[in-house]
């Protein structure tokens, strides 16, 4: 697929936009106040996969936040910031990599700029946040309620904003909980200006729901080749952002790293516990870093043929199991072994 083109921005060690990969986030969900918490879930969210880790800085107090994790992980810091000016610039002075604001409740243009000036200065991305309940009054009056259009608008006046004060280091972001707004949104403003965009539906519920929302909001624009950086956002453990993201990024092959698993839906001719051992293979392949795509079949009627793209697979029988690489049976197995041998063949690929 053709991405579209983004100018690129540096944030700490990471780059976004340009030919870069998609970029992976999360945010802590620790109280600010818990130091000690917070530094160990950013610890583990980076093992996990996370590219990019937000936090949230809603007094003085949380800023050292910022300091103490950068001791600790090496993936870039964003400071997000709501309302008060100052706590953005304080951010930059702990070491924040990128600062996320809303400008429309920072207040008036002197404290936006005053922050832009700081961040100029050194060399800090912003990320314009605009979400439905961020819009600005006269543009929700304009449009009635939070439309596409009103969050393309309102995105654009705070760029043209920032661009005024000569900052030009910017990512947008326009998140909705309404699926089809944020599509929609994000298409508008990907051609109306060339800065990389970080995609999200926000508030998107459960673990359960909040995929599926987000499966198709981000997954139909990074299809369309719209996106730069993602955010998977749930009610849920942020570690579950994360894998929920990268199997977005592997369902359409813009992950290089990782597994993913195909397995048939069951049907009578199963003679083994597919759902039982899907979940298995899913658990124990979990931290594998191999792009490989893994099969696990419930019948060898159709099973290797039906999954002959797969690098390697499981095809069960009656007691037994099939082991198949490319489509191509290589071992017949026990039925009690068949997770231990797909293992270890994996390990050998």
């Amino acid at each position: 697929m053709r991405r579209r083109y983004a100018r690129t921005v540096k944030i700490g060690k990471k780059k976004i936009g340009g030919s870069e990969k998609i970029a992976i986030q999360s945010m802590l969900n620790i109280p600010s106040f818990d130091i000690k918490n917070n530094v160990r879930e950013a610890i583990y969210l980076e093992n996990a996969g996370c590219d990019i880790l937000r936090i949230a800085i809603p007094d003085v107090a949380s800023v050292k936040l910022i300091y103490e994790i950068k001791q600790k992980v090496n993936i870039p810091i964003v400071a997000d910031i709501h309302f008060d000016y100052k706590l953005a610039i304080e951010s930059v002075a702990a070491g924040a990599d990128k600062i996320r604001i809303n400008p429309g409740n920072i207040g008036d243009e002197s404290r936006i700029k005053k922050v832009v000036n700081v961040c100029n200065n050194k060399t800090i991305p912003i990320r314009i946040g605009v979400n439905s309940g961020s819009l600005e009054k006269d543009i929700l009056k304009k449009y009635g309620h939070p439309t596409a259009e009103a969050l393309c608008e309102s995105a654009i006046y705070h760029m043209r904003l920032l661009e005024r004060f000569d900052f030009d280091n910017i990512v947008l972001s326009l998140k909705s909980s309404n699926v089809k707004i944020m599509i929609d949104a994000y298409r508008l403003i990907a051609n109306k200006c060339d800065y990389p965009l970080h995609l999200g539906v926000t508030e998107t519920g459960t673990k359960k729901i909040g995929m599926i929302k987000s499966s198709i909001g981000i997954g139909s624009l990074l299809i369309d080749g719209i996106g730069d950086t993602i955010r998977v956002s749930l009610t849920a453990d942020p570690i579950e952002e994360i894998a929920a993201a990268r199997n977005i990024l592997n369902a359409i092959n813009l992950n290089d790293e990782g597994v993913e698993i195909i397995s048939c839906p069951t049907c009578g001719r199963t003679k083994i516990d597919i759902i039982d051992l899907t979940n298995k293979v899913e658990k124990e392949l979990k931290n594998c870093k191999k792009n490989i795509k893994v099969a696990v079949m419930g019948c060898v009627v159709n099973g290797p043929g039906e999954a002959k793209e797969a690098d390697i697979g499981i095809a069960g029988g009656d007691g037994v199991g099939l082991l198949f690489k490319n489509g191509e049976i290589i071992k017949k197995v026990k039925e009690k072994d068949i997770l231990k041998e797909l293992v270890k063949e994996i390990e050998n690929l």
